[in-house]
């Protein structure tokens, strides 16, 4: 079954190997750069101008059982966001129709080509300036370190700024926004495994890394996890394992399963965090948000993404999913009310899109309002 989670080598265009080649000798010949102005990464939880998404699933890369499954939780996502906040939709031109059908006419449809449906990694990181501007950085999208097609993706952030007008920062770092997570006040979480990895960043040093992004984001503390690469497609992704809910407290994911390689990458996660302070001087308080002991059968599998870390904060609302193990949906429901108690808590059913290896956060992509 062709997924997220299960490693994909697929041949890859030959405009896709130029992307990733040019992105390499750049990396190599040039220093990193260095924002000319003062930039920040606001917290996911600030007020939104606009949530992006993409109604990206495709039957080469989805398959036929899992396509129709994907698009109507991609649409159910979209509707429940816009409930509350704008909800701007990429649509292939020949997907419009059905895209329109499925999210309804209060969601925003624009015409793009596109590969699939990970906004959080394919669009820009949105920063603001202490002048009330917006920009989007890009982080030249690469399918992952090339484990998926990706030359129509690699587009997404570029147009999404061209869209709003406002200026694309460059960066010769590739990075996708699942990889990172931050608090709006200058810390921020990274896994290791995706940031370090040489199928994104080859001959770039930890060091060079952290200048490169404190610069453009407005970072000040890097909280590094060492994550785990090579058993899915993300090489770890920060999203699926730890999550900002203010400042000072995050809330870590943990498998109970003790079999499972991800339960031994979520306790090494919970001991760093443990003994980590945020770029205020502040230890961190870490709260344990166990996944779910069952899931429904009907898209069952070991790829499957269970885990209710992968939430998604906009405005008035935290949109996660249930997975119908009764005791565990209730558990993470009354977690998060508890911890977001001024915003409504909805979860939804997204189990084809937990097939593919992901959640509600990765088909999102804040829009900070300016």
């Amino acid at each position: 079954m062709p997924d997220r989670r299960v490693i994909l080598k697929k041949g890859l265009l030959a405009t896709q190997t130029l992307l990733l080649s040019t992105a390499v000798n750049s990396l190599v010949s040039k220093p990193l750069m260095a924002a000319t102005q003062t930039w920040r990464m606001p917290d996911e939880a600030e007020p939104h101008a606009a949530s992006w998404m993409a109604f990206g699933p495709s039957e080469s890369i989805w398959g036929k059982d899992l396509l129709t499954g994907a698009q109507d939780n991609l649409a159910l996502i979209a509707r429940s966001i816009a409930s509350f906040e704008p909800v701007k939709m990429l649509v292939r031109e020949a997907d419009y129709a059905i895209a329109r059908r499925k999210c309804g006419s209060a969601v925003q449809l624009l015409a793009q080509e596109i590969d699939d449906l990970w906004m959080r990694d394919t669009g820009p990181l949105f920063v603001t300036n202490g002048q009330g501007k917006l920009a989007g950085v890009n982080f030249n999208f690469n399918g992952w370190g090339e484990k998926q097609d990706y030359a129509r993706d690699a587009n997404v952030a570029s147009f999404l700024t061209s869209q709003l007008g406002v200026p694309s920062l460059s960066s010769k770092l590739v990075l996708e926004g699942g990889g990172i997570e931050v608090d709006g006040a200058g810390t921020a979480i990274i896994s290791e495994s995706c940031v370090l990895n040489a199928n994104r960043n080859p001959h770039t040093s930890k060091a060079q890394c952290e200048i490169e992004l404190k610069s453009i984001l407005g970072l000040k503390k890097i909280i590094w996890l060492p994550g785990i690469a090579g058993k899915d497609i993300t090489d770890g992704h920060t999203d699926f394992y730890a999550r900002f809910t203010s400042l000072g407290v995050v809330v870590v994911g943990l498998d109970a399963d003790t079999s499972s390689y991800d339960h031994a990458v979520c306790m090494q996660n919970i001991a760093i965090l443990r003994r980590a302070t945020d770029a205020l001087g502040r230890q961190l308080r870490v709260i344990i948000l166990p996944a779910p002991a069952s899931i429904r059968p009907k898209y069952e599998s070991k790829e499957f993404a269970a885990g209710y870390i992968n939430f998604y904060i906009c405005n008035g609302v935290v949109i996660a999913p249930e997975f119908g193990d009764i005791k565990s949906d209730r558990n993470a429901r009354d977690l998060l009310r508890e911890q977001f108690p001024k915003r409504e808590i909805i979860q939804l059913n997204i189990d084809a899109i937990a097939a593919g290896g992901g959640g509600i956060h990765c088909t999102t992509q804040q829009q900070p309002r300016t």
